[in-house]
């Protein structure tokens, strides 16, 4: 028997009314989203629910949203004896998964990855930062095409999603010239996302500074569940280690195709998805078709996951 992951879902995946099926009819997952309510003043679950789409979308909001949204759905895995082997998350979504593994408690988590939200959209003013994702090149060509465009700004690798999917960041000049060079590269697509900062390159250096500081008063224990971290993509199981490895992902790459080969190699062959939308599920099915891939945000899902388990 192959292990399975848990993935839990990064920044991006959110829409409006998500979870609400899950909290209706699952006493787990209501739990989860009250719990999230109790420590934001009832505004997580009236967002995820009804949004509006504007208010959901601002970082500050997103985080602790999809953060909650994710916990419930794997409150209820869990209680249908569903459990990982090893989890990991994109970004944001390594919270999620702190939680999972028990280093991190929910109560905690909440208000901390609010305030990350909050740092990283101050590091740089709106409209100065942005990201693009660029498709169909190699590693080698992307950094090489990030050293070119850098005479126009900072611009470097911020996420490395599976092959042939990067996204850079950076300031908006640079960017944009970054994209220039990738189509003349050959690039199959190269587009600018739909963010409001320019996640995980240096420019965020200060909204890093500031998390190091919240995170002095928050405990994380050492992991129950192995879990994979961003930055390096290995096992990080130490609490000290957890939290030093936080600081650096909100100005490192995000190494997530890394991390998924690292599950692959210590005999991962099943991927739950937890949390809104599939985009995890497809950058694991573009590095590995043979994998079993699922995904878990609402209960005909949750229900198919379950079937598929054998569970």
């Amino acid at each position: 028997m192959g292990k399975t992951a848990f993935i839990f879902s990064g920044q991006g995946a959110q829409y409006v009314g998500m979870g609400k099926d899950l909290y209706d009819n699952f006493p787990a997952a209501r739990k989860v989203f009250d719990e999230a309510d109790e420590v934001t003043d009832g505004r997580i679950s009236k967002m995820c629910f009804e949004g509006p789409k504007e208010i959901l979308q601002e970082t500050v909001n997103t985080q602790p949203a999809i953060l909650t949204h994710s916990v419930a759905c794997y409150s209820v895995l869990k209680e249908n004896g569903i459990l990982p082997d090893v989890v990991a998350g994109l970004s944001l979504g390594e919270y999620s998964a702190l939680v999972a593994s028990e280093a991190l408690e929910f109560r905690q988590a909440v208000p901390l990855v609010q305030k990350r939200g909050k740092f990283m959209q101050e590091a740089v003013p709106i409209g100065k930062g942005t990201m693009a994702a660029i498709i169909g090149l190699e590693r080698e060509q992307v950094l090489e095409i990030c050293k070119m465009a850098s005479a126009e700004g900072v611009v470097e690798a911020a996420n490395f999603n599976c092959p042939g999917q990067i996204v850079v960041a950076g300031e908006v000049e640079a960017v944009n010239k970054a994209i220039n060079l990738a189509k003349a590269k050959g690039a199959k697509k190269a587009v600018l996302l739909a963010v409001s900062a320019p996640f995980h390159c240096s420019l965020l250096k200060p909204a890093a500074d500031n998390l190091a500081k919240e995170l002095e008063k928050v405990v994380i224990k050492d992991t129950k569940i192995p879990v994979v971290s961003n930055v390096n993509a290995d096992f990080a199981r130490e609490g000290k280690q957890v939290k030093e490895l936080l600081v650096k992902q909100v100005n490192s790459p995000v190494l997530w195709e890394d991390c998924i080969k690292k599950m692959i190699d210590s005999g991962v062959d099943t991927f739950v998805e937890v949390g809104p939308g599939k985009v995890l599920s497809g950058f694991v099915k573009k590095i590995d078709k043979t994998l079993k891939v699922t995904n878990v945000e609402d209960t005909e899902s949750l229900y198919n996951t379950i079937k598929n388990l054998g569970g």
